[in-house]
């Protein structure tokens, strides 16, 4: 079976084939490894590698020497002083191993759930009209910052399973679109030496893997400033358990070629690329280069591969997501340059670009009729950041739609709202902080005419 037979046979399943995968994943893409022989992180399994980018120029070479031999000035404001979440020092035990600390409850303000299977009646058929109703489609969802954090992993225990940690809504909405993605602000491994000069590094066990299963993600981004937090090892051991659990991921890899691969979905004549990258690197040996692992850096030194990597998805008829890690935390106006580093994405190729890092919800832009989301918060964290949000976008043809489902989150808990009144004072909020765009009651999202 070639690459692309596997890459094809494996995205495309159908609703409830997409489940089982989850669970099942394990074994058979054990087998499929072992049988290919692939090496490192097992790229090969699932992504498409294409001639164009096997071969790097000199520019190329020169950037990521630039990298290696980085300075202050070169990382800008997120270097190994950037600024963090008050709350990760609560999370971070969590992360390291050490016993919960006691979380809040995992229902805050009472909230009740409805019935399973059923979503509130302002949004029945919204979360899944796209994919049941348009025809030849791709819908796919995407989150913000997930960390199984303390708070996390006691709502997780003390509901005894995920029904503790995202609300029967949360999880319809999941279950009825195709694929969802996230960024993954941590490793899975239980090796490795913890980052000197770094205040917060996150860890959990490979065995954990098994919540993002029971949450259905089906792909993450690495490239963020947790994913080395114990080193090379435990980045490659999370290359691994995320392949053994049957979760695709894309954004740091065992080298330069193999970060900046794609995950691939496919489905319904729809094709789209997800590329991670991130211009938050606590230090330069975190930025993967030819011969050193790491993950796909997008400063204004060293974003080449990347630009070069949209451009070839686009030039093979993919639609082009950018799942981005970048700005300030805690800081819901973009910076100057997350605006810029955008319009380069959709300038070579890029349909669609998904920030993260800021762990609160920053504004929505579109350029040339492509949409930006700067940030889209915390979604399981664990954080006091109440303010969250999935993103269903849906491709078909030329065309795509996107519908917000926002939420709140608190204590290790997120549950979608279903409040009129509530929906709408957060639709009206994020247009406060956005450019340009208007947000319909069912939160469909279009540029202002």
């Amino acid at each position: 079976m070639t690459d692309k037979m596997w890459k094809n046979w494996y995205v495309q399943p159908t609703k409830p084939e997409k489940r089982r995968k989850n669970y099942r994943g394990g074994v058979l893409v054990a087998a499929l490894l072992l049988l290919l022989s692939l090496p490192g992180c097992g790229y090969g399994s699932y992504e498409k590698i294409t001639n164009a980018q096997t071969a790097e120029n000199g520019a190329g070479q020169s950037e990521n020497r630039k990298e290696e031999a980085g300075t202050e000035k070169d990382y800008g404001e997120n270097t190994a002083a950037e600024i963090v979440l008050e709350t990760e020092a609560a999370d971070a035990g969590a992360a390291r191993g050490e016993n919960p600390d006691g979380a809040q409850a995992n229902n805050p303000g009472g909230a009740q759930e409805r019935n399973p299977g059923e979503l509130p009646e302002n949004l029945v058929g919204k979360a899944a009209e796209f994919s049941e109703d348009s025809g030849a489609s791709m819908s796919i969802l995407f989150s913000g910052d997930v960390l199984l954090s303390d708070h996390v992993l006691n709502a997780y225990s003390r509901a005894g399973g995920i029904s503790g940690v995202l609300d029967q809504n949360y999880r319809n909405a999941i279950q009825s679109i195709d694929y969802f993605a996230v960024n993954e602000e941590f490793p899975f491994s239980s090796r490795g030496t913890q980052a000197a000069d770094k205040q917060y590094t996150f860890r959990l066990a490979p065995e954990k893997v098994s919540l993002f299963q029971e949450m259905g993600i089906d792909a993450v981004t690495l490239a963020n400033n947790h994913a080395l937090d114990y080193g090379v090892d435990a980045l490659l051991d999370t290359c691994e358990v995320l392949d053994g659990a049957g979760i695709l991921h894309t954004g740091a890899g065992k080298d330069l070629n193999a970060a900046k691969q794609p995950v691939v979905f496919e489905k319904n004549g729809q094709k789209v690329a997800l590329i991670g990258a991130t211009r938050v690197i606590p230090e330069a040996g975190w930025a993967a280069t030819n011969g050193h692992p790491g993950m796909l850096s997008s400063y204004e030194v060293s974003v080449e591969p990347l630009l070069q990597q949209i451009a070839s998805c686009h030039a093979d008829g993919e639609k082009v997501v950018v799942l981005i890690h970048w700005g300030i935390e805690r800081d819901e106006k973009p910076q100057e340059y997350q605006r810029a580093l955008a319009k380069r994405y959709i300038d070579a190729g890029a349909d669609l670009v998904i920030g993260s890092h800021p762990h609160v919800l920053q504004g929505i832009e579109y350029y040339k009729g492509k949409p930006i989301f700067y940030s889209l918060g915390n979604f399981v964290f664990g954080s006091s950041i109440p303010k969250t949000m999935l993103v269903q976008a849906e491709f078909q043809g030329e065309n795509l739609s996107l519908r917000l489902l926002p939420g709140i989150s608190s204590g290790g808990y997120t549950r979608m709202l279903t409040d009129s009144g509530e929906m709408t004072q957060f639709y009206q909020y994020l247009e406060s902080i956005s450019f340009g765009v208007s947000i319909g009651a069912d939160g469909a999202v279009s540029a202002q005419p």
